[in-house]
């Protein structure tokens, strides 16, 4: 587990960075840029801790090398898709419904919340780049690693063929449920959760950081429960007709063959 002064430290560092996302925010009157700037939030943490208090080094290095391809990845995939279109529905619904109070509620309801979330979440890749024991890469760094890089081709080759669908104009308004997502409705966000388990195994093979594994299991129950299935399902169901039957004969998470008609 990280000591208290690293932990304080790096909970200032990231709500000055989304503090910063903020304000550019107010610029381009897009409160969805916080979605592009997640994964890279997660790359600036693992490298201050480090180098505020670095670990074993071969460790650091596997985890601040898998973190920032992860991060740098998913910043310039929400970045291509979201360019060029109108802010997300979720913060233009918010910001319809909070008039010109927007502008300083958006900063409590999106951006700190999602520093404190993203920092509460980071807690066990903070121990992997601060823990000096054990001084040799383990059974846990390897397998973590391993499921990992499972985690995200899942979650990448999900972005790419859904881009890849949407890059055709005839597929407007229809259903994409080809590759991944013929077995899953949320292949993406699978892969997602894969990666946090990944982080959760690199935890407990470290010292005194089973504490931290309240990050990745925070972060699989929101995109479960909260702002992932959840939510894109009740979405989506309200916006195609076709979606409903492909929640039918569909899994919602786990991959399997889909139900039979």
């Amino acid at each position: 587990m990280p000591d208290s002064s690293l932990l304080l430290t790096s909970l200032a560092i990231v709500l000055t960075y989304t503090s910063c996302v903020w304000v550019a925010s107010l610029v381009l009157k897009d409160s969805g840029i916080m979605d592009i700037f997640w994964g890279p939030g997660f790359v600036l943490v693992v490298l201050l801790a480090g180098w505020m208090d670095s670990g074993f080094a071969p460790r650091v290095t596997l985890v601040q090398a898998l973190v920032g391809i992860w991060g740098i990845r998913l910043a310039l995939h929400i970045g291509v898709r979201n360019a060029g279109q109108p802010e997300d529905a979720r913060y233009a619904k918010w910001r319809a419904e909070a008039g010109r109070a927007w502008w300083w509620r958006s900063w409590f309801k999106v951006f700190l919340l999602q520093g404190v979330i993203l920092w509460s979440v980071s807690w066990p890749l903070q121990a992997a780049v601060t823990a000096a024991e054990p001084a040799q890469l383990t059974v846990f760094d390897w397998i973590g690693a391993a499921v990992f890089v499972v985690g995200f081709l899942f979650e990448s080759i999900a972005d790419w063929q859904l881009l890849q669908f949407k890059k055709d104009p005839s597929n407007k308004g229809k259903v994409f449920d080809r590759g991944l997502w013929h077995y899953t409705r949320h292949p993406n966000y699978f892969g997602e959760s894969v990666i946090w388990i990944g982080v959760g195994i690199w935890a407990i093979g470290l010292p005194g950081a089973w504490p931290t594994l309240i990050g990745p299991v925070l972060m699989i129950w929101l995109l479960l429960k909260v702002s992932g299935v959840a939510m894109l399902d009740r979405h989506m169901k309200a916006s195609k007709p076709a979606y409903a039957d492909y929640i039918r004969r569909t899994s919602a998470f786990l991959p399997r063959p889909p139900r039979e008609a």
